[in-house]
């Protein structure tokens, strides 16, 4: 990590220059930092999601509801930018996450796009970038805190097709894995057990809304014996995998009912194989298996009015526990790496 001066840009029709109040650091960063996504431009601008206050515009520049930004707004941006809304996963398959000219803030653009990160003071947004206000009540520390992992969560919990009830595993204790833990209790889901480590996370988890957690210093015997004592010997209707072990999909497959549904989130990039059998962790246990890459607009919208709106019952805040300056980023990736925190904040 180094820090350099860049020129500022010279906004273009549509675009928007940012000065950053808060940037988040998730697991994400810490795979950028050790070259595991292909496809990156290096030397990058980290910071995918990041809060800031409107300095300048060209332009009219208008929200989802048709109403114009001004100087001095309090707003956020999808980090999705570029979808091309034209091609074949866009328009057949309604996959947009897949759509081949989608590119990310602080992942897929470089340097040499511009200020295209939020660890940074400011933040180019492009002409087309999504921009929302932060609602009223809801701060920067608030949305950075549940950051990326509410989207992913959101997603997540969408592609299980949660019902009022379901019992859930939910695999993983980082940043994803609380937030799915909180929103399938806000969705109505009986059983909602935690399977992760460290102890300090597990009983954040417990504030988030899991009924229960397992430490991965029990055995994978003992937590399945724990699972199914506690869904009537079958097993979990959902399991959500959120960990990013590759270890971890054989796991769920265990651990979920017969005709119960596996969601893989946490498998971001490639961290390797695991071995399975078709036979018996899935065709004759007649699993729904599905996988969740990324995030639309979609997400990205309901899950800032879900955070204003259940701010105070769910402890979103309280994810960042620490704060760190544009001098003390590798100390901030370090923290994120080593699980010393659930999250890590940029206040450039």
């Amino acid at each position: 990590m180094e820090v350099r001066e860049l020129k500022e840009p010279v906004l273009e029709e549509g675009s928007v220059l940012m000065h950053t109040q808060m940037s988040e650091v998730c697991g994400t960063d810490v795979h950028l930092h050790h070259g595991r996504l292909a496809g990156v431009p290096y030397p990058i601008i980290p910071g995918h999601v990041s809060v800031g206050v409107v300095a300048a515009l060209k332009g009219q520049v208008l929200d989802v509801e048709g109403t114009p930004f001004r100087e001095g707004d309090v707003a956020t941006f999808l980090d999705v930018h570029g979808t091309c809304g034209a091609c074949w996963y866009c328009l057949v398959a309604k996959a947009s996450t897949r759509c081949p000219k989608r590119k990310v803030y602080g992942i897929t653009y470089g340097v040499a796009d511009g200020l295209c990160g939020g660890w940074s003071e400011a933040i180019y947004l492009k002409p087309g970038v999504r921009l929302l206000r932060l609602p009223t009540g809801l701060d920067a520390e608030t949305y950075c805190g549940g950051g990326c992992g509410v989207v992913t969560a959101l997603h997540a919990v969408d592609r299980a097709a949660l019902r009022l009830g379901d019992s859930v595993v939910v695999l993983g204790a980082g940043p994803v894995g609380q937030s799915v833990a909180a929103l399938a209790a806000l969705s109505g889901a009986g059983a909602i057990i935690l399977v992760g480590a460290p102890d300090a996370r597990l009983a954040f988890a417990r504030r988030m809304g899991a009924s229960d957690t397992l430490s991965l210093d029990l055995s994978e015997e003992e937590r399945r014996a724990h699972i199914a004592s506690a869904t009537g010997g079958r097993g979990a209707d959902v399991v959500i995998e959120a960990s990013g072990d590759p270890e971890a999909l054989r796991q769920a497959l265990e651990l979920v009912r017969d005709g119960g549904t596996v969601v893989i989130a946490g498998q971001y990039t490639d961290t390797g194989s695991t071995q399975l059998n078709a036979h018996r962790h899935i065709n004759k246990k007649h699993v729904e298996l599905r996988g969740c890459w990324g995030s639309d607009f979609s997400h990205f919208y309901r899950a800032l009015e879900l955070m204003a709106r259940h701010r105070e019952r769910v402890p979103w805040r309280e994810m960042i526990d620490a704060r760190f300056s544009l001098n003390e980023l590798d100390a901030a990736l370090g923290a994120v790496e080593s699980r010393r925190v659930v999250k890590a904040a940029v206040l450039p």
